[in-house]
């Protein structure tokens, strides 16, 4: 799980940092005057670059799905030995009122796992792992799927990037004004080119601190779209396979969680648990199985 949200927080801090790097080299700063700062242009530039860098992942975030895990789409005119899984999953959407089917993927993994993913609900792709497939029953699988649905009708991938997006922007901007302000004072009257590149990496450095803490609140948002998409894979599923679901997911990975800590795991994954208290709580994607399966048993 660890290694999880270090990917995930690291992915959205490198995207802030490449832009930084890409800006800085080509001398796009309109927000520096000779007088120091202008905070609304700064602001203005940083919500542009901010927002631009969260939805270029979105746009790629089917494509990237499939190279980084290996995601296979199933072909929906001959799915061949994925017919029950092609079938469940346009079954779903139908229910969820999507306006177009969503891509079906599967990939090779021991994992319990499945993610939703894509730029909009007309073009989204469900995928699932063949650990899901051999380890969950039919009922079960189709929980996890309407989950997934839900997440995709919930438009939480739109969502989740508009909040990353002003994160980014928030991240990017106070980076500035620190690393301005320690450069400043740091610096030599006559030194202008070690402050350039002093003031460059004091940025990187801030935007990669800041990027952390604006993780925490990416992750404070994602768990209640957690609870919200458990909510609608119960409505579109049904309550008893949902709660199956999860309670399969805690079976099996309240075996050996050791073991299942050192694995790597997916994009936007069901399995995903976070542990209630504690510091790494607050870094969580997902809140803790117990709690998501008290929340549907209680109606």
């Amino acid at each position: 799980m660890f290694k999880r949200i270090l990917l995930f927080a690291a992915t959205n801090i490198l995207v802030i940092v490449t832009l930084s790097i890409v800006l800085r080299v080509l001398g796009i700063q309109p927000y520096l005057t000779a007088h120091g700062l202008n905070y609304g242009l700064l602001f203005a530039f940083c919500l542009l670059w901010g927002m631009g860098g969260a939805f270029i992942s979105l746009g790629i975030s089917r494509m990237m799905a499939k190279w980084t895990m290996g995601v296979k789409v199933i072909d929906p005119r001959s799915p061949g030995e994925f017919r029950d899984l092609v079938e469940t999953v346009h079954s779903l959407a139908q229910k969820a009122g999507l306006p177009a089917m969503p891509e079906v993927g599967v990939y090779h993994s021991p994992d319990v796992n499945a993610f939703a993913t894509g730029p909009s609900k007309s073009r989204s792709l469900v995928a699932v792992s063949t650990g899901l497939l051999q380890r969950m029953d039919r009922d079960q699988v189709e929980g996890v799927l309407g989950h997934e649905i839900a997440h995709i009708a919930n438009g939480d991938m739109v969502t989740m990037t508009l909040i990353q997006g002003v994160i980014n922007a928030f991240v990017m901007f106070f980076a500035r004004i620190v690393a301005f302000a320690v450069s400043s004072a740091l610096r030599g009257k006559d030194d202008r080119g070690g402050s350039f590149m002093l003031n460059f990496i004091l940025i990187t450095v801030f935007e990669i601190v800041f990027g952390i803490l604006g993780f925490i609140v990416v992750a404070w948002f994602s768990r209640l779209r957690e609870f919200r998409a458990d909510r609608g894979g119960a409505l579109y599923a049904g309550r008893a396979k949902m709660i199956s679901a999860l309670q399969q997911l805690q079976r099996t990975y309240g075996r050996a969680p050791e073991e299942e800590a050192q694995k790597g795991a997916a994009l936007a994954t069901l399995k995903i648990s976070g542990k209630q208290g504690g510091l790494l709580s607050l870094m969580a994607t997902h809140p803790p199985l117990e709690l998501r399966i008290a929340r549907l048993q209680e109606g």
